[in-house]
């Protein structure tokens, strides 16, 4: 959806430059076709070769002599953008864009843009409240410029306050809405399971399995991208909540499948990509368990509900569900049977033996097995190109329920 969209993305002199860099990243993983430009200042943060590597484009660092890919770059640069983001921006770079001042190949840029212009400040707190800033910050928003409030927080000068840069997902959930269309899911509802479950042993200790949620909440943050409204159920994981979504933190397998019960008729797709505890200890000590030198500990476990099973006995016709399954042998029967088993539409099936497919990975080799026997092979891919495909062949789905 969002291939060949065009972002120039220009990097200024501040701390938060490096951040910048995780931004580019997640706008190229997505499609985006990213062009860098990076004042004198924001070089001394972060090399260009860093840009360079990370959106596979040449980045631009002067108004001459440079070589580029284009033959006017100030101007390419700014009529072919669908948008130009200046993130990180200093307190310097408002002041000339406030000013119509172009003396660099930045400032340039924007002065010959006819695209929407984002503006992402990052400055110490007492230059951020600074009236002059304050006032050109003002003034940017009368000339139509985009602005994203500065955070608050801990900043690199030691100091507590606003002006922190805004979290690149933050950032790069904006530009995805500004250069998106109206978006493929808009007005379908999306509910999306991840992480592993934990099944406590005791008051310290659980049982749980090796899922890191990355699937999950790649696909959470991709649908919401489109345009869906979105609710992710998560058991615990690392990972930071993608915006935009409804999140309902659980732990248990138990807890889970109360939260996705309770919803489910409510969704227009369903995506279990949860990695649910199929046992848990029967009887949890409700003290922590001491060792014993001379005795083996026996745990004696009993089944957790298949959540998969039981929505898929009440899922009504204009829904579609889809299941995942980590297999390491038996893969396509086994995702086969499961499809019949749990009334499923789709169901996503990864070998987790094949290097780059395993748990806590970020990328995912799948295969998309569908009900009436189609199967989909997908090669390595970044697992946010994964959910894009999964969430194409769901749409789909959806658009043939009756």
């Amino acid at each position: 959806m969002l291939a060949g969209k065009f972002v120039t993305l220009g990097i200024t002199g501040s701390i938060a430059a490096f951040k910048a860099a995780n931004l580019a990243s997640l706008l190229s993983k997505t499609g985006v076709d990213v062009h860098v430009v990076m004042t004198d200042a924001g070089q001394k943060f972060v090399t260009p070769l860093t840009f360079q590597a990370l959106t596979k484009n040449h980045v631009h660092t002067g108004s001459f002599g440079a070589p580029s890919d284009f033959h006017i770059p100030h101007i390419a640069l700014a009529q072919k953008a669908d948008l130009i983001a200046i993130a990180p921006a200093t307190a310097d770079i408002l002041g000339k864009i406030a000013h119509g001042i172009a003396d660099d190949l930045l400032t340039t840029i924007v002065m010959a843009a006819t695209c929407p212009v984002l503006i992402c400040p990052a400055m110490n707190v007492h230059m951020y409240n600074n009236s002059a800033t304050q006032a050109n910050l003002a003034r940017l928003k009368e000339l139509n410029y985009l602005i994203m409030e500065a955070g608050t927080g801990y900043l690199a000068c030691g100091e507590h306050g606003q002006g922190r840069f805004p979290e690149p997902e933050l950032i790069y959930q904006q530009i995805i809405q500004l250069i998106s269309p109206a978006g493929d899911f808009r007005g379908i509802s999306v509910l999306i399971t991840a992480g592993g479950t934990r099944e406590p042993l005791d008051p310290v200790r659980f049982i749980s399995n090796r899922s890191s949620g990355k699937m999950g909440f790649a696909l959470a943050r991709s649908a919401a991208t489109r345009g869906a409204d979105v609710t992710l159920v998560s058991a615990p994981t690392n990972l930071p909540t993608p915006p935009g979504i409804r999140f309902i933190p659980v732990e248990t397998a138990a807890e889970m499948q109360c939260a996705v019960v309770d919803i489910f008729p409510n969704f227009d797709v369903v995506i279990k990509a949860a990695a649910v505890a199929d046992f848990r200890p029967a009887k949890p000590s409700k003290n922590k368990i001491k060792k014993d030198k001379d005795k083996n500990l026996v745990i004696e476990f009993e089944k957790n509900t298949d959540i998969l099973m039981e929505i898929g006995k009440i899922k009504k016709p204009n829904q579609v569900l889809v299941g995942f399954a980590a297999e390491t042998e038996n893969m396509i029967e086994s995702a086969c049977q499961k499809i019949e088993q749990k009334n499923l539409d789709l169901i996503v099936s990864n070998d987790i033996t094949l290097p780059g497919a395993g748990f806590d990975s970020d990328t995912n080799i799948v295969k998309l097995i569908y009900r009436n026997g189609e199967i989909i092979d997908l090669p390595l891919m970044d697992k946010l190109d994964v959910a894009g495909r999964i969430l194409d062949a769901a749409l789909l789905l959806h658009r043939q329920c009756p």
